[in-house]
């Protein structure tokens, strides 16, 4: 078994390279790239099929049920429990 040398990944025989990146400059907020970042997230707002009224009062309503069962029952088991350790502790 060889010993592996400083430098070496445990796969191979050669010396692992570290590749050298140059530093890019920083991003300036140039009025043209501005422009551009505008425009671009325009065009994908454009693509966005957003949902109908119908769908959207749907899951509205879902969402704010589901919000009640669960707040009723945390609140129930926050209450059992504080009742419980009441009990325990006199």
């Amino acid at each position: 078994m060889t010993r592996k040398k400083k430098g070496q990944s445990g796969k191979t025989k050669q010396p692992a390279r570290v590749e050298k990146v140059a530093p890019t400059g920083i991003a300036l907020f140039y009025p043209s790239n501005v422009r551009n970042f505008v425009q671009q997230v325009q065009a994908e707002f454009k693509k966005i099929v957003w949902p109908d009224r119908k769908v959207t009062f749907g899951l509205t309503g879902f969402v704010l049920v589901l919000v009640v069962i669960l707040a009723i029952y945390l609140g129930s088991v926050d209450l059992l429990l504080g009742k419980l350790v009441s009990l325990v502790l006199q």
